[in-house]
């Protein structure tokens, strides 16, 4: 039986442990330290378990009365997790472990990130089993849910959504709101992931300026279509895009417009992350500026706006997939993803450059990048971080090449419309 010395004593051990006190109640203690009240008790023929609260916020003495609380609510053949005559019991459904999980990481993700998380559940997890209690969900109600996302085609975001639901769960586990984790085992039950591959990417400066041309054509929000040229003129990973604000924008109405990506969110190690020598610098092509004036005339340009919010106002980005869309709409969705202008950039440009493989690796914010450029014992790429002045020229010149490359039509020589 349970004392409040006991359950303080109770000591971590390398598995979860239970101490037993009476009608079902007992002391949980996971490994991690964290103790539990618990009760176990039986409906319609099988066993069931109620989390009471976590020790100390919950004493011995309330632990008892929450039980015999719970109790009498069995005894009425009613289930004390969702009776409301249980009201001093904490139940938790599903949302609200999600989105405390969702704020307790939070800082530690970019804007971006933290807007797809969150999104990603509202879309698919939240109206299947959002407003379930937690110990009500199981295998099958999880397996569910996520083949509802596979029958649209959606394979590999199934499997993202089975692990983000398998973390929330863990989450809810160590604040003791439940004891099991019903997602860890649906894994084998979903369809096969799809052979890893390269993604489609056009290497051809001529279908390049086909799509763009296409795109523009197609049906789809005009922020959409200026964040699509804005990501191929400059090259970056499209969620730095959607991400991008305007307070980022350096010299505008000057002769040498550049763009300040704040390492925070740029691919990088976590230690590199909070050190602004690791901003990414995106010196802007005449193009570039272009299409941040006809987005500043869209959408205003409020001094930490968003660049292409996902609603005029709103604080949202444009969605995930909304570029993805816009090119197979416009013909060339299994020829080109948005990701793919990167190899696009790349390849082409080391091929009319072939002398610039450092700068352009560096470019692209490639880690290390021109670690190969050596000169009189100094490392280029790490002069790149320290000594803008050095590598900024030749980044400009690259990325006015590449402007030149997709708005001029090669025969005319005049710019694509």
């Amino acid at each position: 039986m349970l004392t409040n010395a006991r359950v303080k004593a109770a000591r971590l051990k390398d598995r979860a442990y239970k101490i037993f006190d009476e009608q079902g109640l007992h002391l949980f203690v996971r490994p991690g330290g964290s103790k539990t009240f618990r009760m176990r008790f039986w409906l319609a023929g099988r066993e069931q378990l109620l989390t009471i609260g976590a020790w100390p916020d919950i004493s011995l003495d309330e632990a008892r009365e929450r039980c015999e609380a719970a109790r009498a609510i069995v005894d009425r053949g009613e289930d004390p997790r969702v009776a409301s005559a249980c009201e001093p019991v904490q139940i938790r459904t599903f949302e609200d472990a999600a989105r405390a999980w969702h704020a307790h990481q939070r800082p530690t993700w970019t804007d971006v990130h933290a807007g797809d998380v969150l999104t990603s559940l509202e879309r698919d997890v939240f109206p299947a089993i959002g407003a379930m209690q937690l110990p009500a969900i199981t295998p099958p109600v999880v397996l569910a849910a996520l083949r509802a996302i596979e029958e649209r085609g959606a394979i590999e975001t199934a499997r993202r959504i089975r692990q983000r639901v398998g973390i929330v769960f863990a989450f809810a586990q160590a604040e003791g709101w439940t004891e099991t984790n019903p997602a860890e085992v649906v894994l084998r039950a979903l369809a096969p992931a799809p052979a890893a591959g390269r993604q489609s990417a056009i290497v051809d400066a001529a279908e390049l300026r086909q799509l763009l041309g296409a795109a523009e054509l197609a049906a789809g929000a005009p922020v959409v279509k200026l964040a699509s040229r804005f990501l191929a003129l400059t090259a970056v990973r499209l969620a730095v895009v959607r991400g991008a604000r305007w307070c980022e924008i350096e010299g505008l109405g000057t002769d040498a417009p550049i763009w300040r990506v704040p390492a925070v969110r740029m691919k990088l190690a976590a230690a590199k992350k909070n050190d602004s020598a690791h901003d990414h610098l995106v010196p802007l092509s005449a193009a570039a500026v272009t299409i941040l004036n006809r987005a500043r005339a869209i959408v205003g340009d409020a001094s930490a706006g968003l660049i292409f919010p996902g609603a005029a106002g709103g604080d949202a980005p444009i969605g995930e997939s909304a570029i993805g869309r816009l090119y197979h709409r416009a013909g060339f969705g299994d020829r080109h993803v948005p990701h793919g202008w990167r190899a696009s950039f790349s390849t082409i440009l080391n091929l009319r450059m072939p002398g610039e493989r450092g700068a352009i690796d560096r470019a692209l914010g490639h880690v290390g990048a021109g670690d190969e450029e050596k000169d009189e014992g100094i490392n280029r790429a790490v002069e790149g971080v320290y000594n803008r002045g050095v590598d900024m020229p030749r980044r400009q010149r690259l990325f006015d090449e590449w402007a030149s490359i997709l708005t001029s039509d090669s025969a005319t020589g005049e710019p694509v419309r």
